[in-house]
Formats: structure tokens, sequence, C-alpha cells
């Protein structure tokens, strides 16, 4: 064991600590030390164990052996109450905000006394916000509130409660990138306060950016803790997958071109409310179409036209051609029906039903273009497909029958994934397809979207990340203000063109 130049240096200490379902271990003799006043990264893979070590932490689930120690004193936190009056606090990546209630009623949840002036918990809570400087309406309901928003009032209810501990899980998953630079300084902002941060990440470059220490977890197991300046992204790379991907993983620009096969869709003149403005585009068999644009530019929206999930406008809508054909889609099913699959950015909340396990969940996609009116269930067929689709993406999980809410989030994706080519599509459209998911996943993602054109099927991916755009389109279409307003070919496309085509 280490010896500490100061007990007080360290303010949570794990030793050799181990968490076993049924069994199999999520986390083996980890070693874990967390310095006062430290941002502490947290990576590696999706199912290497980072969630569980940090549910440990937070009081969520109890070690089957090895202790903890908080300010040199070993602790046994049952529950996340008890972690709260030892200091520490998570915020979770799907917040745990009560939506109906206002922000101020959130942050003072649990000390009921305020409630007998409401008037006066606002003006607490509006002074509270103000000496954080986060810009909250103390009065606004949690639900209205954008991603980031919602997380400073997380942070703000973790503060309230003293807590010297903060652990983020995903923080930035969801928030646009000028949301990511105020989080940033929000983190910083804590440490100068004396805060201990740790933060999970599948951004590297964030880890490498914020943290003063990093930590790598590799199948439930630690690999490696060392300063910051001690790594680069190979580095991490090699820890978390224990093989190089650095050729693999947003690669070099392409120099192989697919060409393009027969004209798959064509969206003439596209309008949809403020968001989509006189959009046209073209996508072909047999090639990656990319599409890139800031928040705002109307990639989503344009393409769920397409899929069936919105409706473009009744009036002067425009026109959407799939195979030739003119279609205006009332429901999805519809889409689903012709050959068209949409695989969504909020795998959460749209990719898949949380309490149905990984069979079921893909057999749900299968019915829907193959199960007739009816929809009967085949369980013979559910196994059959779960088994074959699990192999096919390389699904990790300790049986099909796992509910898919249990997963990692990168099994997940490829089970979201799933639940979409199971339908035998001719046009795929990924919209951010390796947001949340770790390094290793990634790459078999991409490796699935590079085979599904290499089939001859006409694939899209919406990215945000630029370097996922350039490493796997054949073409790339930049999106500014509601309509695509530059096309490049995958083989030209340089960053600063597509940015200052996205920007100007």
């Amino acid at each position: 064991m280490t010896n500490f130049k100061s007990q007080t240096e360290i303010v949570l200490e794990l030793r050799d600590a181990t968490k076993r379902y049924a069994g199999v271990p999520a986390i083996e003799g980890v070693n874990f030390q967390l310095k006062r006043g430290e941002i502490h990264a947290l990576l590696g893979e999706n199912g290497a164990g980072k969630s569980t070590l940090t549910k440990v932490m937070a009081g969520v689930v109890n070690l089957s052996s090895g202790s903890m120690l908080v300010e040199g004193q070993e602790v046994q936190l049952k529950t996340p109450l008890d972690a709260r009056d030892h200091g520490i606090a998570m915020v979770f990546q799907e917040t745990s905000l009560v939506p109906t209630m206002t922000v101020a009623q959130n942050l003072f949840l649990g000390q009921e006394k305020f409630y007998n002036r409401l008037r006066g918990i606002y003006i607490s809570a509006q002074q509270f916000m103000q000496s954080l400087n986060f810009d909250v309406d103390p009065t606004a309901t949690v639900s209205l509130l954008g991603a980031a928003k919602k997380q400073m009032v997380e942070i703000a209810r973790a503060v309230l409660h003293k807590a010297q501990i903060i652990i983020f899980d995903e923080p930035t998953a969801s928030l646009t990138p000028e949301e990511k630079k105020y989080f940033f300084d929000l983190v910083l902002n804590l440490k100068a306060r004396g805060v201990s941060v740790i933060f999970i990440s599948h951004a590297l470059e964030e880890a490498l950016l914020l943290a003063d220490r990093i930590t790598v977890l590799r199948d439930g197991k630690q690999v490696v803790t060392d300063l910051k300046e001690n790594f680069d992204r190979a580095r991490i790379v090699q820890a978390m997958v224990g093989r190089d991907l650095s050729e693999t993983l947003y690669g070099q620009r392409k120099t192989f071109i697919r060409a393009p096969g027969e004209q798959v869709l064509s969206v003439r003149n596209l309008r949809m409310a403020s968001m989509v403005k006189n959009n046209s585009l073209s996508v072909f068999a047999g090639q990656v179409t990319g599409v890139f644009g800031l928040v705002g530019a109307g990639r989503t929206e344009t393409f769920k036209v397409v899929a069936g999930l919105i409706k473009r406008d009744t009036f002067y809508g425009g026109e959407v051609l799939f195979k030739g054909k003119p279609v205006r889609y009332r429901v999805a099913r519809q889409a689903v029906q012709d050959g068209i699959a949409y695989v969504t950015e909020d795998r959460k909340v749209e990719g898949f039903f949380e309490t149905m396990s990984i069979a079921q969940n893909i057999y749900m996609g299968w019915l829907a273009k193959f199960g007739g009116m009816l929809g009967l269930v085949n369980p013979s067929k559910m196994k059959e497909l779960g088994t074959t689709w699990s192999k096919l993406l390389n699904v990790r999980a300790i049986s099909n029958d796992v509910k898919v809410i249990e997963l990692s989030g990168g099994n997940q994706q490829k089970v979201v994934i799933a639940k979409s080519l199971v339908q035998e599509p001719d046009l795929i459209i990924f919209d951010e397809p390796t947001r949340g998911v770790d390094v290793g996943a990634i790459a078999e993602i991409h490796a699935e979207i590079n085979r599904l054109a290499d089939t001859g099927k006409a694939v899209v991916v919406i990215s945000s990340y630029l370097p996922e755009v350039m490493s796997l389109s054949d073409r790339i279409l930049v999106a500014k203000q509601g309509k695509v307003v530059v096309e490049f070919s995958g083989a030209e496309a340089t960053t600063e063109g597509i940015m200052y085509a996205a920007i100007h």
C-alpha cells in the first residue's frame, strides 16, 4: 500500500475494491485515490467498470469485498444519503431532478421547512445561483431547461449540500460545444473552491484537457493511474483496449472513395417550420454520406422528415423522393416498410425499450418491418434474431435476456443499431452514432458503417465530431441555418474548409 505524505491529502480511497454480480466481477481489486481539490478522470471501454466504481463511491452500489475510506476513516456507505452525509455527490448522465418542479424547489428538496415561504426559497435560490455564477432562473420548471442548465442545477444542489467530492458520469455527452466550454469553466471553478472532482468521459480530449490525474480501467481492473502530463491519446487508447487503435479510429483523410451507385434519396426545397429552410440534398447507394453542421443547422430535423418521424410543412414543404418515388410519410412505420432506418441520436429516450431484453428489442425492430398487422410473437424467431445480431455486432452481455438498460452505453448503442439493421433497410441514417460510446465500440460501429456501404447500402452519418465525419465519409454535406450549403468529396475535404462553410 502506498505511503502518503499527508493523510488529509487523500480525501477518498478505495482499497482492493471488488464488486461481483452473480459471481462475475464488475470491478476487481481496484485501488483508487482521490486528492483534495483534484480533477480525476476515469476512463475505460464500456463494461470496464467505471460506473460500478463511481456508484460504490456514491453509495448506490455496495462492495462485495475491499474497503472505502473518506478523510482517512473507513466508511460503509449503504445509500446515496449516507454518501451525501460524508460530502459525496454524484451527477448522473440522466439527471435526478424532478421535472415538474421548479429549479428552486429541486435545490431545496428534502428541506421542506422552506416550503412555508415559497417566495423565500426563490430569493435564496437566486442568491445561491448567483454566487456560483450560474445563469439559471430559479422559478423555471426543470422540464423546460436544456441539458446544460439541468446540469448546473444538479451541481448547485451538490454544492448546496456541501459536497466536497462531486462525481460526474458522462457530463458532456448531451452538451453542445458552447455548453461544454461552460461546463469546463464550472469544473475549474469547483476545483478552485477545493472541491475534488471525478469524471467519467469517453471523450479522451476532455480528460487530457481538464484532468490532473487519469485512471484507466479495463475488464474491471485498474490498468494505470498517472499524471495527465504523462499521457497522450495513444497511451490512453492502448491502456483502455490493450491494443493500438490509432490507425483505425478517426484515421487520416480517406484515400479511397466509393463510387456513387443509384440515387436512393433526393430532397428538394424541404421546409420544416423554422428549422429546415429550402434544403436540398442527394444520397447515393454504396456510399457513406457525412452530414456536418453546428447546432441549429437543421441536420437531424431534415432526416427525421425523411424517416417519417416529423412532418414537413403542409404547403410549400418541398419534395422527398425515395428510390425515385415521391413520399410523404405520416408515421415512421411507413418509412420502415419502404426500407428507411433511422438510428436516433438519443438512444435512452427514443432508441430502445429499457425494460425489455436484448433479444426482445431486436425482435421489436423486426416486427415493425416483417410482423404484419397482428405482430404475433414467435419466441424461437426472437431468440434466433437476438443471437444472430448480438454476435454480428459483438454485443457484450451475460445473455440476450439481460435488460438493455443494464448494458453499458456502447452495447446499448449496438442494440439500437441491430434493431434497425434487422429490418434490412436500403437507406440507413445514423444520427450521432458514437455519442457517449467508448473507443473500442467506436471502432466496431465504424467498421459496421463501412461494411454497410461496401455491400451497396446508402448510409448517412450525421455527426458533430469532425474527425468522425472525415474518417468515414465518401461525400460530406455541410449544413448551416437549415440547409446544405456546400458539398465536399471525402478525399478533398479539409477541416478548415468544412468549418469555414459551417460558420461563414
